[in-house]
């Protein structure tokens, strides 16, 4: 794939135009390469954008979701299966557990807990103000953090195009799959997945689809679902084989800073199973 980047551009490739339409508006993003030298090497860092007036939280996340929910993703090295299933159970909390995972293969010994807010930020803050009056959850943190080693968090809205994460039965495999993209390129990156999900969803594997509001900024996280590693395989050699797929890899990776994956096995508490 890094070949043929790289032929595309030794070919004498004059200029590549992309037009999305976007709530009825038109946007381009231009990338021109000149014979002059000098300019086809600034061509490879200077993108030419239009300007927007609008947040790409507004354009990307699902309308009826972008002000009413987030998802708060956790990594950390312990979870307890008591505490958190007593809090997604409780209506007195407007949260959800949407699953909870420990890690197989990738940065080991952490736990990966993924909740939705219905109801946005008001609904976050309520949350937390109920937790600090919690004494069972009061008796869970501290045990916790004799036992953590780091701990971090991000509040994540879910890209309009993917579906809502919703229970399913296992037993299940999940591979989450993070992005840290360059500055200015989540809309980019939002419309060639929007093409893209379609091609994905053959064997129901896409889960859920989030990019970052706080915390490690453009950062997109996708979760799959697989029966094993080898049916991971599978799925994944098989979108090759599908038209579009080629073209979506070939423009989105010049995207990516940097991309991790780590497989997760998920708890006995989890409603993804």
């Amino acid at each position: 794939m890094a070949t043929r980047v790289l032929q595309g551009v030794c070919l004498g490739l004059k200029s590549t135009r992309n037009v999305f339409v976007i709530n009825g508006q038109i946007t381009t993003i231009t990338r021109s390469i000149s014979s002059s030298p000098d300019s086809w090497f600034k061509s490879l860092f200077v993108r030419k954008v239009d300007p927007r007036k609008d947040a790409h939280a507004q354009l990307l996340s699902k309308k009826e979701t972008t002000t009413c929910t987030k998802y708060s993703l956790t990594v950390v090295f312990a979870l307890s299966e008591d505490v958190l299933p007593s809090i997604h159970e409780n209506p007195e909390y407007p949260c959800e557990l949407v699953g909870t995972w420990n890690t197989w293969y990738g940065e080991q010994d952490q736990a990966v807990h993924l909740w939705r807010y219905r109801g946005g930020y008001p609904a976050l803050t309520e949350v937390m103000n109920k937790l600090r009056k919690n004494k069972d959850f009061a008796k869970y943190r501290a045990e916790r953090g004799k036992m953590l080693l780091s701990r971090r968090n991000q509040l994540l809205l879910e890209f309009s195009f993917w579906n809502e994460p919703v229970p399913r039965e296992g037993p299940n495999i999940y591979e989450l799959r993070s992005y840290q993209l360059r500055p200015g390129t989540m809309i980019e990156w939002g419309n060639y997945w929007a093409r893209a999900i379609d091609i994905r969803q053959q064997n129901q594997e896409a889960v859920g689809g989030f990019f970052s509001q706080i915390g490690s900024l453009y950062q997109v996280h996708h979760l799959w679902a697989y029966k094993d590693l080898q049916s991971r395989e599978n799925t994944r050699n098989a979108a090759w084989q599908r038209e579009g797929w080629d073209e979506v890899v070939y423009y989105t990776v010049p995207l990516i800073q940097h991309m991790e994956s780590r497989v997760m096995i998920p708890m006995k508490t989890s409603p993804l199973k």
